[in-house]
């Protein structure tokens, strides 16, 4: 009797755990579609849950370089966020060399051509602009999205690219948010104001504070992208140029340090920006 129990005991357990994967699989689900002459793909994570009775907000989250979709999910933590807050996450998947095998698990090495960085995506000259805006079309057929709330955010390459999609793409974003990125793409001309945070440790040595290529920077032969502050004002200025009749303003918010936080007269905030000194991250 006690070894029949056991078996029991065992198959429930493991209808259970079938069961707890087959939810898992059914919201998060990879996706391909052809861009440019590529093979794209993107895992998209939909909120638990009942069904939503209005669209849903949109988070585009961005690997970093060498970085995949699974990696970003795991990094980033937004599924569980997305569970618990009610959006919708898509975590796209860049371009890199053949990996059979890594590929086969669904993983890879991957970069975005965020304008002069970065790696194999900057080399061969992947529109990343154009594989976003098809990700977001084809989620939208998938699930009602609101289209006032699509966001983009990234670390490193990823947050480089989220600053390429607000001045190639500031039609479709609302806002990004970046950490330890870097603008690496010029002009940036945005026609639309977009809202931006950017979070960055002044330890930083792969995309440093000041600009330039860090010392343990993963592509080297990137050019040298505007020193932060410089482009934190550039960006205000953009936003004030943009169709937009509100100005960006400098806020009078200071850092623990006396520094100023740059913002835009819109109310999320055009332009702000947090620099922990020991490198970690922080929040506004």
């Amino acid at each position: 009797m006690a070894q029949r129990s056991v078996v029991v005991m065992f198959v429930l357990l493991s209808v259970l755990a079938f069961a707890a994967v087959t939810a898992a699989v059914e919201n998060d689900v990879r996706y391909e579609l052809d861009v440019g002459g590529l093979r794209r793909s993107y895992v998209l994570h939909l909120p638990r849950g009942d069904e939503p009775r209005s669209p849903l907000p949109l988070v585009v989250a961005l690997h970093g370089g060498g970085g995949d979709a699974r990696a970003s999910a795991r990094q980033t933590g937004f599924d569980d966020e997305a569970d618990r807050d009610g959006f919708v996450v898509v975590h796209p998947n860049g371009t890199g060399e053949r990996r059979p095998l890594m590929n086969a698990m669904g993983k890879g090495l991957f970069t975005w051509n965020a304008g002069t960085c970065c790696g194999y995506a900057k080399e061969h000259g992947v529109d990343d602009v154009a594989f976003i805006r098809a990700v977001v079309r084809d989620v939208e057929r998938r699930v009602a999205i609101d289209g006032r709330r699509i966001y983009a955010t990234g670390i490193s390459n990823g947050g480089m690219m989220s600053y390429r999609l607000a001045c190639e793409a500031s039609d479709l974003f609302a806002a990004i948010g970046v950490v330890a990125g870097a603008q690496t793409v010029a002009p940036c001309r945005p026609a639309h104001r977009v809202s931006l945070i950017h979070i960055h440790g002044m330890a930083d040595e792969n995309v440093p504070l000041a600009g330039g290529v860090g010392r343990k920077a993963w592509d080297k032969n990137r050019g040298r992208p505007l020193p932060h502050r410089g482009r934190w004002a550039f960006m205000a200025r953009r936003q004030t140029n943009a169709r937009d009749p509100r100005p960006a303003e400098r806020s009078d918010r200071r850092d623990a340090d006396d520094r100023p936080f740059l913002h835009g007269a819109r109310p999320l905030g055009a332009v702000e920006a947090a620099h922990p000194e020991n490198g970690g991250s922080a929040t506004l």
